[in-house]
C-alpha cells in the first residue's frame, strides 16, 4: 500500500470535503493518507503519491496552487501524482471532463507540471454561506451560465460516485 498526501486549496469548504472523502476511500483499501491545506504542507519526501485538489474562485485557481507546484515541481515529478479542479462549470455534462472543462484547460496552459492523473469535479452552491460580495459575483456568473440565481439556493453538484471511481483509479496507479 502507499503513503499518500492529499493537499487541498479550498475557499468555501467543498474541495476540503472532497479530499476528506478521498482520504476515507483510500484508507479503506489500506493506504496511509495525510490530508493538508496547501498553506501547511508537510515534507513531500515521505510520501509515495500526492493528490492536489483546488477550487475555482472568481474564475481562477488560487495563486498559491501555482506557487506550490513551482516550488515542488521536481519532487512532484518523481512521484505518482494527481490534480483535480473543483468548479461549478463541471455541473454541465459538456464541461465535466478534463478535455472539455475550461478551468482544467487553463490550468494545463499555466503550468508545465503534468500529473499522472487529472480530474474535474463539480462543486456546490450555498449562497447563504457566502459573504455578500462572493454571493453576488457567483449569482452573476450563474445568471450568465444559466445556473440557479435564487439567493436561497443550496445545491451540491459533486458526483460522489465519480469521486469514488477517482479514488479507485488513483489507488490503482
Amino acid at each position: 500500500m502507499s503513503n499518500i498526501l492529499i493537499i487541498y486549496s479550498s475557499v468555501h469548504g467543498q474541495t476540503r470535503k472532497i479530499c476528506e472523502y478521498l482520504e476515507q476511500q483510500l484508507e479503506a483499501v489500506g493506504n496511509t493518507v495525510t490530508a493538508s491545506s496547501i498553506d501547511d504542507v508537510p515534507d513531500l519526501a515521505v510520501f509515495d503519491k500526492v493528490i492536489l485538489g483546488a477550487s475555482i474562485r472568481n474564475g481562477k485557481h488560487n495563486p498559491s496552487v501555482y506557487e506550490f507546484i513551482s516550488h515542488n515541481r521536481v519532487m512532484l515529478e518523481q512521484k505518482v501524482t494527481s490534480f483535480f479542479s473543483v468548479n461549478l462549470v463541471a455541473r454541465k455534462p459538456a464541461k465535466n471532463t478534463v478535455e472539455t472543462n475550461p478551468y482544467t484547460k487553463a490550468f494545463l496552459e499555466k503550468t508545465d507540471w503534468r500529473p499522472t492523473l487529472l480530474k474535474v469535479v463539480a462543486g456546490n452552491i450555498d449562497y447563504q454561506g457566502y459573504g455578500a460580495m462572493d454571493r453576488n459575483i457567483i449569482r452573476f456568473i450563474m445568471w450568465i451560465t444559466k445556473g440557479p440565481t435564487d439567493a436561497n439556493t443550496k445545491i451540491e453538484y459533486t458526483d460522489w460516485a465519480k469521486v469514488e471511481t477517482y479514488a479507485q483509479e488513483f489507488h490503482a496507479l
